[in-house]
């Protein structure tokens, strides 16, 4: 192994797939992608874990195929989470810190976050992030780092993601059991994992959405000011638009699929042509009208609910990058058209870019979460450069080191 390298690994944990991606990052901030797999998903449902016992061999699968490709032993990971209990709640704090020479450390961090969040996330919720908008030091406002200064009272103005308790431990166990034999070390949103990977620094400061299309959710994420502003899941997928399909087409869900897929679009009433899927000697045929509108419905349904959330947040039609678009149901065709009609914002589709080795096939829209997973995992100072990821204990100091880190990959990645 090389002596300067580190290895990341990011897995994202969705209702049809799971997929992974290892990569390689060297101190003068290149990242290779040096391992990547995925496997069909089971157990998962709306994003949230159904049974402990069917979920770990598909991670075991897509993990053996990581290792294979890239020859390093996986044994532990960056992970998503996913489903509509993912909460993000505004926060605010206030703490004496002593004398006005006294020094703000990093006890006094911990205090001031523990106080903030004491009271406003319920005992039942696990705190993910927590996203410092401002410290206030003795009445002086607009410090993003207070560490070093001197002041008797500290404030502080913070964004909290939250997941429930009994979602983040189950998705632990189905890593930490003995088929899969992983630590998740970390859990991140997937919607805010797809960020990541695809947005950059110029747009988060001035103002962006990221909707992550999944199987069965729809997640959306919006930075501004260079910070996560709100995150939140809207519980319907492009699932929901095969099933539709199959029901009203009264067909089965793969052939759904297939009209899905292949024939789906985001411009509607372009074309009356019948829909025709050939299946060996069988040819079905459907009409095209009775397609566009079950899928146009689902799609209205699945923006409305991304509508609602910018609302909540206080961006509707306040977002001047727009929104990007990731995740399998960002593939279907032209949808950046109707979403934009929908949302009345601009709108495009993202991918990760600028990733060195065997990228090709991660450099999709469906890879997004994986990739932005592998890159938080990377910004964690106790990766093992031998090839082994490490599970020791993170302070304080770590973490901030490991941000550094981060920021130096980003300003490369970008």
């Amino acid at each position: 192994m090389e002596e300067n390298a580190r290895y990341a690994v990011g897995v994202d944990v969705g209702t049809n797939t799971v997929r992974a991606v290892m990569g390689k990052f060297d101190k003068d901030g290149s990242i290779s992608v040096v391992g990547y797999g995925e496997a069909p998903s089971e157990g998962i449902r709306r994003g949230r874990v159904k049974e402990l016992a069917t979920p770990p061999s598909s991670i075991d699968a897509c993990l053996k195929a990581v290792e294979a490709m890239s020859g390093i032993n996986v044994t532990s990971a960056t992970v998503s989470i996913n489903g509509s209990h993912i909460a993000s709640t505004k926060i605010d704090g206030m703490i004496a810190v002593g004398v006005a020479d006294h020094e703000i450390d990093a006890e006094d961090l911990r205090r001031i976050e523990e106080t903030a969040i004491a009271g406003k996330i319920p005992a039942n919720r696990e705190t993910l992030a927590l996203i410092p908008y401002e410290y206030i030091l003795d009445g002086q406002g607009g410090i993003r780092e207070p560490l070093g200064m001197h002041g008797a009272r500290l404030e502080i103005r913070a964004n909290v993601i939250s997941a429930l308790t009994p979602d983040c431990d189950n998705m632990r166990k189905i890593f930490e059991n003995d088929v899969a034999g992983v630590k998740a070390r970390i859990l991140e949103p997937t919607v805010t994992a797809a960020a990541r990977a695809v947005l950059t620094s110029r747009q988060m400061e001035n103002g962006v959405g990221v909707v992550d299309m999944g199987g069965s959710t729809t997640g959306v994420a919006i930075y501004d000011e260079g910070e996560l502003q709100f995150a939140g899941v809207v519980p319907i997928g492009s699932n929901d638009v095969t099933n539709d399909l199959a029901t009203v087409l009264k067909t089965v869900p793969e052939i759904a699929e297939e009209i899905k897929v292949r024939f789906a679009s985001g411009r509607f009433g372009e074309t009356d042509k019948d829909v025709i899927i050939k299946r060996g000697r069988e040819e079905y045929k459907f009409s095209r009208k009775e397609v566009d509108e079950v899928v146009e419905a689902r799609l209205e349904e699945i923006f409305e609910g991304v509508r609602h959330m910018l609302k909540m947040a206080g961006y509707d039609k306040r977002l001047p990058e727009g929104l990007v678009l990731v995740g399998g149901g960002s593939k279907l065709r032209d949808i950046e058209v109707y979403a934009r009609d929908q949302v009345e914002l601009a709108v495009r589709l993202g991918k990760p870019e600028g990733i060195l080795g065997v990228s090709e096939e991660v450099m999709k829209p469906e890879y997004s979460a994986a990739v932005g997973l592998m890159m938080l995992d990377a910004a964690e100072p106790d990766m093992d450069a031998k090839g082994d990821a490490g599970s020791k204990k993170k302070s304080k100091k770590n973490k901030a080191d490991g941000e550094s880190w981060l920021k130096r990959l980003l300003k490369n990645f970008k």
